[in-house]
């Protein structure tokens, strides 16, 4: 049987991002992303091109990120970049966001001539910061591995965050980054109970598969831990979740812990408490008072912080990620960036 291609061929060069967004706006999302394929999970995959592969950011504690992907088939409810796809005149929800999958086909070529440049000074980079750069598309694309390889050549610094275990196949490369510059692997795992990953993380691996994987990169030679964020009040967070969960995390060799409480902004704020209305209306009194702003009181984060402190010391987690060849950046993201789910370090 002929392998049918991923994409139909029209004949015509993919979009830039910026083209993409303007048809968006002016005719919406079903008429506009009318080249992409459905796959068998569902979302449909559009190619664009990219102008730039490094995004310079301002207010965190680096300056340079890398996303292969828009859009993430994982399909968190309380996920903090769905609030970057009203960029793109595409709504928060499952219907945009875990639907709807921008690949950047031309992003490792052009990645390859901004780390040429004599300008560069071989900043840390921070890979998958605005989506997940190991969700199952990435399987075809590869966009993320020779990205990486991208970045070895260079001798670049890098640090990851990621919920898919697929990450251990890149395995080689993320160990030679770490010897040639500096490389830090951060597996998101906000937690082992298997009610709050199946209703809060729909599209994602079960949790003590991300921790084989961690297991796996530790005995490779990566230098990898886990970001138990972001623990979700009334799902995650009881004193047997988390004691469970910070358990796991050590029995699975982690080599530091970072956590984190959820919070909610924009549009994300708008997602999340629409499914809870939904799915658990009792709940919805409660979450008004407690996320009256952004970030749950202080009472209360102060309480569950207390907590998981209490429980790194009982099962001898680093806290932090203190070894000298982890980027410095990750050591102070959650307080220079007010708590981000993508925190490195607790």
């Amino acid at each position: 049987m002929v392998e049918q291609p991923l994409f139909f061929d029209l004949g015509k060069k993919p979009p830039t991002t910026k083209t993409l967004a303007l048809r968006i706006k002016n005719d919406g999302a079903d008429a506009t992303i009318d080249e992409a394929q459905r796959r068998a999970d569902a979302a449909r995959y559009q190619e664009i091109t990219c102008r730039s592969a490094l995004n310079a950011v301002k207010g965190m504690p680096f300056n340079w990120t890398l996303n292969p992907y828009r859009g993430c088939t994982h399909g968190c409810h309380y996920c903090f970049a769905r609030r970057y796809q009203t960029q793109f005149e595409l709504g928060p929800g499952d219907d945009h966001f875990a639907s709807y999958i921008l690949v950047k086909t031309n992003l490792v070529d052009v990645l390859k001539k901004e780390l040429d440049k004599p300008s560069w000074t071989r900043e840390q980079v921070a890979v998958g910061t605005a989506t997940d750069p190991y969700q199952p598309i990435e399987g075809h694309y590869k966009l993320t591995r020779r990205a990486l390889q991208a970045l070895a050549a260079a001798r670049n610094p890098v640090g990851l965050v990621t919920k898919g275990p697929m990450v251990v196949r890149d395995a080689d490369v993320l160990a030679e980054i770490g010897r040639v510059a500096g490389c830090a692997v951060y597996m998101s795992v906000p937690t082992v109970d298997e009610h709050a990953w199946r209703t809060l993380e729909p599209g994602t691996a079960h949790p003590l598969q991300r921790l084989r994987a961690v297991r796996q990169l530790r005995d490779a030679g990566v230098h990898a831990g886990v970001l138990m964020a972001p623990v979700v009040p009334g799902f995650s967070t009881s004193p047997e979740q988390l004691e469970a969960t910070v358990k796991a995390i050590a029995d699975h060799g982690a080599a530091f812990m970072g956590a984190n409480i959820m919070f909610l902004k924009e549009g994300t704020k708008d997602h999340f408490l629409g499914f809870i209305a939904r799915e658990f209306p009792h709940m919805l009194e409660g979450y008004n008072a407690l996320y009256a702003g952004a970030y749950a009181n202080t009472e209360y984060l102060t309480g569950i912080r207390g907590m998981i402190a209490t429980l790194q010391k009982r099962y001898s987690v680093n806290p932090r990620d203190s070894q000298s060849r982890r980027p410095q950046a990750a050591a102070h993201q959650e307080e220079k960036a007010a708590c981000e789910q993508t925190a490195f370090g607790f």
